[in-house]
């Protein structure tokens, strides 16, 4: 009779037991990545009554069966459902995470690794990345500064936002190329001051410059010289490019008749006037005391002669060119018959001027005895060119298709090097290429520019750049991207996984203790894309409680607490009939 009471009474316990399961898991039913457990019973203990036994083959008769009499029912097992996947939220937070997959984050307190399925995380003070809950850091694999590459190794706090990540260091420009079409009919590539092109680059410390580079057509259809005209810092002020190298010295030819604008200027001996007779320059002021025809050196000392060379060069429509209007370059053939001896050849406007300065030969103004056998257009007032010196380089283009045949018709060499280097340390040359750039009839119009890098995007140089977001991909790697274009890997998120996952000990919090038959954890941890697994930014894993399921069991779990009741209610009823007998 007693018996059956204690019966009961397990059966109370025990379905209690399994009410506070249910319970705990409808309380969590809206818990980030919570795990709902069940829970399984199992009988508690059977008394023997009468032990089993075998047949008799003697007396013929049978074995009978042992009779046992249970005592009651115990909680078998609480089992916790961690194997099925929650199903996912979208919360648009970067650094909400939700992993797809059997593994689990790892997060330390400062002295031990916890294991979660919580990926509701947030970046402190310091610039860890920790969970919003309890602020425990998550561990993860840091970058190797060498390689630039994911170290695995031992599991550590990942402090992205340190002050070395906020910011992405500036690199010199040291790769250009120019691209487009040159058209010949293009009324700048035809005119004296040329088709200027903007390279825009940096320097070591990522401050901006521009280098005005200047195309021109040659007389020869396919032939275009470039040239460096300026360099420009960011606030429009122009650089000193003494030193400054771009391509090398090289003529171009070039017919054309310059002419003295008769209209507001006129000459008297070797003395420019307005039309009105007021001095513009004196030829003789110009040139340095020791110069030479071969080494005609301007007098750059004496301001007021340099800007009355700049007036010069405007008096022949060359205003803002004026060394372009010195290079210009004249082919003079010497007449032995004229009793004046000088050496044919090819001769510059500022070699011209200095001889006529100091009345040497060649020079612009005719002696009585013809010296020249061709001298129609020669002189002060007007003369024929034939070309044009020049620091830079010849472009030269295939006439009958246009594609680019070479830097100064050499087919094997594309580029030209801008020394940049002269200016100082903060500075690196920089190899600009021309191989993508074509001669076509295009309307008229040049569509040619230039573009800091190669064709890869390489060398192109960049500022000092702002950490502007940072972004977890699927493997966990996470990365910061920068105003300047860049993007830097600042780590990668470590997973842990287990040979027994419902081994794997509640610690709350959302947390998990490794235990004894969950397997150890390594220190290291594994990359979750190995076994198949992923992580999803701007989500978090919901409950896997499923309500309809626990409703369920709640409603078999009353039943059986009501059933259960009922045997001791029914013991105790025997219980009183049995003391009646005394009566």
């Amino acid at each position: 009779m007693m018996r059956s009471l204690f019966s009961g009474v397990s059966g109370l316990k025990t379905h209690q037991t399994r009410m506070d399961v249910i319970g705990n898991n409808i309380a969590n039913v809206n818990t980030t990545a919570y795990k709902s457990s069940s829970m399984v019973f199992s009988e508690l203990i059977s008394q023997t009554t009468q032990k089993a036994s075998g047949p008799n083959a003697t007396t013929g008769t049978g074995g009978t069966n042992a009779k046992q009499i249970g005592l009651g029912v115990k909680g078998g097992a609480i089992n916790t459902n961690i194997s099925t996947q929650g199903a996912a939220q979208s919360t648009g937070n970067p650094f909400d995470i939700m992993i797809s997959g059997s593994s689990f984050f790892v997060v330390n307190n400062g002295s031990e690794n916890f294991f979660t399925r919580d990926g509701s995380f947030y970046v402190d003070g310091a610039g860890n990345l920790c969970m919003t809950s309890n602020g425990y850091n998550v561990m993860g694999w840091q970058v190797d500064e060498e390689t630039m590459t994911i170290k695995q190794d031992t599991v550590s706090a990942l402090r992205i936002m340190s002050a070395a990540n906020m910011t992405y260091p500036p690199e010199a420009t040291t790769k250009a190329y120019v691209s487009g079409i040159i058209d010949k009919n293009n009324t700048d590539v035809t005119s004296q001051a040329g088709k200027a092109i903007n390279l825009n680059f940096y320097d070591a410390l990522g401050y901006s410059y521009t280098a005005k580079l200047v195309i021109k057509q040659s007389a020869v259809d396919n032939e275009y010289s470039i040239e460096l005209s300026k360099i420009l810092d960011a606030n429009g002020e122009e650089l000193d490019i003494e030193g400054v190298t771009f391509g090398a010295a090289t003529s171009q030819k070039v017919n054309s008749t310059v002419t003295l604008d008769a209209t507001a200027y006129k000459w008297a001996n070797n003395e420019l006037q307005t039309i009105a007779g007021a001095t513009v320059c004196n030829l003789a002021d110009l040139f340095a005391a020791t110069a030479t025809m071969e080494n005609p050196q301007l007098n750059t000392e004496d301001e007021d002669a340099m800007a009355a060379l700049d007036e010069l060069a405007k008096a022949y429509g060359y205003e803002g060119s004026t060394e372009d209007f010195l290079n210009l370059t004249v082919e003079l053939t010497n007449n032995p018959d004229s009793g004046t001896t000088f050496v044919s050849g090819t001769y510059t406007v500022q070699q011209l001027l200095h001889n006529q300065a100091k009345g040497l030969q060649p020079c612009f103004t005719t002696p009585a005895e013809a010296i020249m056998e061709e001298y129609a257009n020669f002189g002060l007032e007007k003369f024929d060119t034939t070309g044009r010196n020049f620091e830079g380089a010849t472009l030269v283009y295939d006439a009958a298709n246009g594609p680019f045949l070479g830097v100064n018709g050499v087919s094997t060499v594309t580029d030209v090097t801008l020394g940049l280097s002269a200016l100082g340390g903060n500075f690196s040359d920089i190899s600009i290429d021309f191989a993508t750039s074509s001669m076509y009839d295009n309307s008229g119009t040049c569509t040619v520019a230039a573009t800091a890098g190669d064709t890869k995007g390489l060398g192109m140089g960049r500022k000092l750049g702002d950490m502007s977001g940072v972004s977890i991909q699927q493997n966990g790697m996470i990365y910061a991207s920068y105003d300047n274009g860049m993007t830097k890997l600042l780590g990668q998120i470590a997973v842990a996984e287990f040979a027994n996952v419902s081994g794997l000990e509640k610690a709350g919090d959302n947390l998990y203790s490794a235990t004894l038959n969950s397997g150890e954890f390594d220190g290291i941890g594994v990359d979750i894309t190995a076994n198949g697994g992923k992580m999803s930014t701007g989500q978090l894993e919901m409950s896997n409680v499923d309500l309809s399921a626990e409703f369920t069991e709640m409603i078999t779990t009353q039943r059986g607490f009501q059933a259960n009741s009922r045997i001791i209610t029914v013991s105790d009823t025997l219980l009183e009939e049995l003391t009646n007998l005394k009566r």
